[in-house]
């Protein structure tokens, strides 16, 4: 987005003399004031204007360039949008030093941007800290009048924040918004809730600017809204927290949105306080306070049931769905996704019942039923393609690769993942790229292409920490530390797996933890640290018992037997390998079961019962044989030639 206005159609080139004209006819009274102060104003002299919009304060610059009582003043315009500026007089008196001074001619200063430094909200800002403590040294060094161009949220933090420096003030000048503008803002900002997460971080910090400046124009500070204002206030508001949310700041999100839920419940606009209690809810499931959020997306729900509003109860049942999702309770997020489908089904919104397929297929997924996930996502993929819905179709894509990864089939994966991948490219969602090329990554490392994998690793950390997406980036830490693990880089692999842990215990995921405490024991292990190793395991295996994943148990028991081995406590060992063994035979996870079959081999070898080492080292052989594992075939076929005849 441009600071200059944007014509609603691109053929049409924009009238600048029609457009000063149009704004000046508004603001006939405060531009004949701010014509008076520019004409009288010596030295160092300080004017603020107040303009909510960047393209309206382009249009005051021209109209005093231009305006034939100031032909003897040289107006500069300075620009500051560093967002960490601090030191404003530093810079301004650098530009100083590269001004030519027109002869006969007043030098008037405009500076403009420095609304991002000053920011919307926090503590004193550095820059207004600054202004403060050198405000005498601007009547020497600045030695020329200064108009400040800056919103109304701005000036008022700039009052609050350097009130020394707001003291010397010669004049305060505010210009209305015309229309157009103001139209062009809502026009601009429209739909937020569905494009905002494909903007890139700067294109999306535009938005959130242009939110606020439209804010200014329904709540200017210390005026309450009445009417149409209240209405559209309490629409900027939400659209606000929705963007807050695309950034991953849902306690900022939450500032919003409570007040446009106010605002919302004293119209007692029903449908819109419904959406408002789902965005809520939203806030709350993004810091995995599922309970919370649950609470906001159920009294949504009630509300739409009153209303008989179908499409609010379809939103709430899918938002109920994937937060019972979250809590892993998964019969729960069940009946409302299929609540859901029912719905759809009764309203004739096929479209719609792609996404309630997609999210049956992620549940089944995690019950590992993986043939029934991928029919639900061939389902859903299905009618995004009949809708030419191309975009959420690269979504499916990458589903149906985390189910062909989950069973074996690596290649499949790996197509899957590249159209999902080419979809995110081609719709410029650098976002969701991140989480294709993580689980490109896994089938690098499931091929041991090491390195490979590593940099689809390290492409996906840096997509997460250019959008700050601090939880996501725990993913990546983990599988990075996985490559380091495997390549012998121990120390390396445990900064990594620390780095995820942090991350998950920073943001309340138990569950996740699980699976690094995992990690970091076979880590551990492999540095012969037995004990800690065993510690890591154990505090895994509490968390995955803690949350029903039976499944998940069985890798862990299989590490307690390999660390009881280690040790040479056998019996330990052969009984968490059994637990292990019986755990992926219910789950039918045959490839899985190859490992511990050959590590009752080998226990079996240590203890010189070779005929039993035999049979358990030649079952892991089939098995690896089978899923075409030649690396661990190997190491097998290797493990049974040194039995004695």
């Amino acid at each position: 987005m441009n600071s200059s206005r944007k014509p609603s159609n691109p053929h049409l080139q924009r009238n600048l003399s029609s457009e000063i004209g149009a704004f000046i006819a508004l603001n006939q009274e405060v531009f004949a004031e701010l014509l008076t102060f520019v004409d009288f104003a010596e030295k160092f002299t300080i004017g603020f204007v107040e303009i909510n919009f960047p393209p309206d304060a382009e249009i005051l610059v021209e109209a005093l360039k231009t305006n034939p009582e100031c032909l003897d003043i040289q107006f500069v315009s300075l620009s500051f949008s560093d967002a960490n500026l601090r030191f404003l007089r530093d810079e301004i008196v650098k530009i100083l030093l590269t001004i030519e001074i027109e002869a006969n001619k007043k030098l008037v200063l405009i500076v403009q941007g420095l609304e991002k430094s000053i920011g919307v909200y926090g503590d004193y800002p550095p820059v207004l800290q600054d202004l403060n403590f050198v405000r005498d040294a601007y009547k020497r060094t600045v030695p020329h009048p200064i108009l400040f161009i800056l919103p109304d949220y701005a000036l008022t933090r700039l009052a609050k924040f350097a009130p020394d420096f707001w003291a010397w003030q010669s004049g305060i000048f505010r210009f209305q918004t015309p229309q157009i503008t103001k139209d062009y803002a809502i026009n601009e900002t429209q739909n937020t809730e569905r494009i905002i997460n494909r903007l890139e971080p700067p294109e999306k910090q535009e938005r959130i600017d242009l939110l606020h400046r439209l804010l200014m124009e329904y709540k200017p500070t210390g005026h309450h809204p009445t009417g149409e204002n209240l209405r559209n206030c309490s629409n900027i508001l939400h659209q606000l927290g929705v963007a807050y949310l695309s950034k991953i700041e849902p306690i900022k999100a939450r500032e919003y949105l409570e007040e446009a839920e106010k605002i919302a419940n004293e119209f007692q606009d029903s449908t819109f306080y419904a959406e408002i209690l789902n965005t809520l809810g939203d806030s709350y499931k993004q810091q995995r306070q599922f309970d919370t959020a649950i609470a906001y997306y159920q009294k949504s729900l009630s509300i739409s049931q009153q209303l008989q509003n179908p499409r609010g109860k379809i939103a709430s049942l899918f938002k109920l769905g994937n937060a019972y999702r979250g809590l892993r309770q998964f019969t729960q997020a069940t009946t409302f996704y299929q609540q859901r489908l029912e719905i759809e089904q009764q309203i004739g919104d096929r479209y719609s019942s792609a996404s309630t397929y997609h999210q049956l297929g992620t549940v089944a997924q995690n019950l590992r039923e993986f043939e029934e996930a991928r029919h639900y996502y061939q389902q859903a993929l299905a009618i995004r393609i009949e809708f030419g819905d191309r975009y959420s179709s690269g979504g499916t894509y990458y589903q149906l690769g985390r189910v062909a990864q989950n069973l074996r089939e690596f290649e499949e994966a790996r197509r899957n993942y590249q159209q999902a991948l080419a979809i995110d490219i081609e719709f410029g969602d650098r976002h969701s790229s991140a989480s294709t090329y993580h689980w490109l990554g896994n089938v690098a490392f499931e091929y041991r292409e090491f390195e490979e994998a590593r940099r689809n690793y390290q492409q996906a950390l840096e997509i997460w920490i250019e959008y700050q997406d601090r939880y996501n980036q725990n993913y990546s830490y983990h599988q990075l530390g996985m490559v380091a693990e495997e390549l012998g880089e121990f120390e390396e692999a445990r900064r990594n797996y620390q780095q995820a842990l942090a991350i998950k215990i920073e943001f309340g995921d138990r569950y996740s933890q699980a699976s690094t405490y995992h990690n970091l024991g076979i880590v551990d292990q492999k540095l012969g640290e037995f004990e800690q190793a065993r510690r890591n395991y154990q505090q895994a295996l509490v968390i995955k018992i803690e949350f029903g994943d039976c499944y998940s148990q069985g890798l862990t028991y299989h590490q307690l037997g390999s660390v009881a081995q280690e040790l040479g406590e056998f019996e330990e060992a052969r009984c968490n390998y059994q637990q292990a063994l019986a755990i992926f035979i219910e789950f039918g996870d045959r490839y899985s079961q190859a490992s511990t079959y050959h590590q009752l081999g080998t226990l079996a070898e240590a203890e010189e019962n070779y005929p039993e080492a035999r049979v358990h080292l030649q079952t892991a052989l089939e098995i690896y044989v089978e899923y075409k594992d030649e690396y661990r075939g190997a190491i097998a076929r290797e493990a049974l030639e040194r039995l004695p005849e």
